[in-house]
């Protein structure tokens, strides 16, 4: 633990009925930061959040908050520093989506729980933070998932706490409101100090909004560190046990299984103009080869995936000759070659792949993606 840490972790063990699932977990976080544990369905990420909250009584160890173990802090004191977003629905009966935000902010109230014109101002402004204006007085129940989360969201802003704990936030969203959603987890984070701790499935949203990522495997956090150290080649398909397709760590990239067998196609292409077609290509299941491709290009982590052979070049290297004859050899081998890229676009490249685009010229088909 460090001095500045506003949540931590020391040996913390969490499970159900006495029986651990997840042992020595050591996790940590400062204002303002967003954790996200990712991992594979049922490896625990909801346990060990369920854990942090005290929804879920710990087997050991300890959860601190601001200093302050967590066990030790009354139910208004916890709900005054931390707010749930969980993926649990809940059920309110006759409320409107305006009630349900207002719901939070009884911890601020007296006993009956009466809303003063600041409560009702700071509810407003959270239902606006996430747009949700339009929905104040439509009953809750008739609301779609999206809307709910959304709404739910709001409830947990007006809470006004320190730290936001999020089970799967974007599962019942779509793609405009998955980053509208983060967006404003974002931007809270840096401009109110608020942390984040949430689980995520797409990992290439946590990649690029978390300042820490804990990797869920087996009993333990496998991996706890910045995404730059946690997405390293290779490790997001042992940890997710992937035993057909491809993910790129570098771009995010889920690519399906490669179709197997003899090149049909020769792919000549580059700058991204390619992927398209080779995703075509194994939708349709023909094997296919791409080239000539430098292993920097947009195109190269797809190709690499999908195609039997990428002819590739390092990065910012010459073509040369014995790459240019491999080419030339796969190209008399497969019975057409379709071409995304003009020679022209390439640059100082341009003689190698003319000369490429000359020697496949009876077979080449332009595409432009």
């Amino acid at each position: 633990m460090a001095e500045t840490d506003y949540l931590y972790t020391e040996g913390l063990s969490v499970g159900y009925h006495g029986v651990p699932l997840i042992q020595d977990i050591a996790l940590s976080l400062k204002k303002g930061e967003i954790l996200t544990l990712i991992g594979p369905n049922g490896a625990g990420k909801t346990t060990i959040l369920k854990s942090l909250i005290k929804q879920l009584e710990p087997l050991g160890g300890v959860v601190c908050l601001d200093g302050q173990e967590m066990k030790t802090m009354s139910g208004k004191e916890l709900s005054k520093k931390l707010s749930v977003v969980l993926t649990e629905r809940v059920k309110p009966e006759l409320m409107s989506c305006e009630d349900v935000v207002a719901t939070g902010r009884y911890p601020y109230t007296g006993r009956f729980g009466v809303l003063s014109k600041q409560d009702h101002k700071i509810v407003r402004e959270a239902m606006e933070l996430v747009h949700i204006m339009e929905l104040a007085d439509r009953d809750f129940q008739k609301t779609s998932d999206g809307q709910k989360q959304r709404v739910m969201l709001a409830r947990a802003i007006c809470q006004e706490p320190d730290i936001i704990v999020l089970d799967e936030p974007t599962s019942f969203l779509d793609m405009k409101y998955k980053l509208e959603f983060l967006s404003i987890l974002q931007n809270m984070s840096r401009n109110r100090n608020l942390s984040v701790v949430m689980s995520l499935h797409e990992l290439d949203l946590a990649g690029r909004i978390s300042d820490k990522i804990a990797c869920v495997k087996g009993d333990r956090i496998d991996r706890f560190g910045t995404p730059e150290e946690i997405f390293s080649k290779g490790y997001m398909k042992e940890l997710y046990r992937m035993t057909t397709g491809d993910y790129d760590e570098r771009t995010g990239n889920l690519e399906l299984e490669a179709v197997k067998g003899e090149p049909k196609v020769f792919v000549l292409s580059g700058n991204g103009s390619g992927t398209a077609v080779y995703r075509r290509l194994q939708r349709e299941g023909v094997p296919f080869v791409a080239g000539v491709l430098w292993e920097n290009d947009l195109d190269y982590p797809s190709a690499r995936a999908l195609a039997v052979e990428v002819v590739s070049v390092r990065p910012f290297c010459r073509i040369e000759e014995e790459t240019l004859k491999r080419a030339k050899a796969l190209i008399d081998k497969c019975d057409k070659v379709i071409g995304t890229i003009k020679a022209e676009d390439m640059g100082e490249f341009y003689r190698e792949l003319k000369e490429l685009e000359e020697y496949a010229k009876g077979k080449l088909q332009k595409e432009q993606i």
